[in-house]
């Protein structure tokens, strides 16, 4: 299966972009799915038609979601909301207000992550394309499999114990609901998907990140540090797609002339921050065309005769290598000076990374666990973290 993430700053055509992709796809006889994590629900709007808070047929081989929180913490989460409610209302908070804290930020993309797992081992569809929310959401999607791994691994069972010796103990005095068997049974499943599904993400030639912007000083700004992030957490980013390019036609006008000078300089900046990447375009084209017609339309106008599942770069943001008897672990690092990185040994397995506002705690291998480090450098916008075994 391939999974397409197409993610960007809010208003740069992140929709329209995912849909055409998905339209091109079906129409090449992909099985796909075109499924947003964008709590705008924009989608519909997009194929002109209305999506349910189901899977909705939208034509031949191209299906089509919305996540609908409210839905999927009713049919998926049930236990865990209800166990979430009553224990806030033990705490004296009124049933709607519980209900409504009951469903956690990010639930959102823990269901999308869920349909991804499920279709990856159903076989169910041949692409998935992700429509996301804007940037910043996007990160603590691609993010959240590792992050919630990591602590599954150090804290999950110790956890488990407590619940079940306090279950057997003062559980049956106290006022305070304990989770459940079948609550406890929901997380476990949560774990289990969270786990398949960083495999799935960490693979660069499965699922690969397009980041779409505008030909403008603050989106070109914003794409760049989307960038370091997603290579910081080892999401393979092989596409660039500019939309809302102003045509030579549109630029002649007397209405336009002084953007030309800015659109060129714009997309100057872009081609040399970002070659070798694959940059396409998409021009702004004043059109009456509507639904699948105008997505058709801008397929054609993105990606010509290619074949849009096309992976452009299978190239793994990071990787352990070995040179001169030295053990290096080498993170792709663009658009970032050595003075903004931070590393910290948290412990004998984990090596954290601090760039920026993000940080990204990485598992060593077992053959570095008594590693000691020796030190890191830039090289060619690659963080090198050098380790040397006794």
């Amino acid at each position: 299966m391939r999974l397409i993430i197409y993610t960007g700053k809010g208003g740069v055509g992140k929709t329209s972009a995912s849909a055409a992709t998905a339209y091109r796809l079906s129409k090449l006889g992909y099985r796909t799915l075109l499924m947003s994590t964008d709590s705008a629900h924009s989608l519909g709007d997009s194929l002109g038609t209305d999506l349910g808070v189901d899977i909705c047929h939208v034509s031949d081989n191209f299906d089509a979601l919305e996540i609908d929180i409210i839905h999927e913490m009713k049919t998926k989460w049930s236990d865990i909301q209800s166990y979430v409610t009553d224990f806030m209302v033990s705490q004296g908070m009124g049933n709607i207000t519980a209900e409504e804290m009951a469903i956690f930020p990010g639930m959102e993309m823990i269901s999308a992550l869920f349909y991804v797992n499920q279709f990856y081992e159903s076989g169910e569809y041949d692409v998935i394309v992700m429509d996301t929310a804007p940037t910043g959401e996007t990160l603590r999607l691609l993010s959240l499999p590792e992050a919630a791994n990591w602590y599954v691994m150090r804290f999950y069972g110790t956890f488990k114990k407590m619940i079940a010796l306090a279950r057997a103990t003062f559980g049956k005095l106290s006022s305070v609901p304990l989770p459940s068997a079948d609550v406890m049974d929901s997380i476990d499943e949560l774990k289990d998907t969270l786990q398949n599904v960083s495999k799935i993400l960490d693979d660069p030639k499965c699922t690969t990140v397009r980041l779409v912007l505008n030909p403008e000083q603050m989106v070109i700004k914003e794409t760049m540090r989307a960038y370091t992030y997603l290579s910081l957490y080892n999401r393979n980013v092989e596409m660039l797609l500019v939309n809302k390019v102003m045509t030579d036609e549109m630029l002649s006008t007397d209405h336009f002339k002084d953007k030309r000078e800015e659109q060129a300089h714009h997309l100057k900046e872009i081609h040399d921050a970002f070659d070798p990447m694959e940059i396409k375009l998409c021009h702004l084209r004043y059109t009456e065309l509507r639904g699948l017609a105008m997505l058709e339309y801008m397929a054609e106008e993105i990606y010509g005769q290619e074949d849009p599942s096309k992976v452009y770069s299978s190239e793994s943001p990071m990787s352990f290598r070995t040179d001169d008897g030295m053990d290096l672990l080498v993170m792709k690092m663009p658009f970032i000076e050595a003075s903004q990185v931070e590393l910290f040994r948290v412990d004998a397995t984990t090596m954290m990374v601090h760039v920026g506002s993000q940080k990204r705690n990485i598992h060593l291998p077992d053959s570095l666990i008594s590693a000691k480090v020796l030190g890191a450098d830039f090289i060619d916008n690659e963080l090198v973290i050098k380790f040397k075994r006794e």
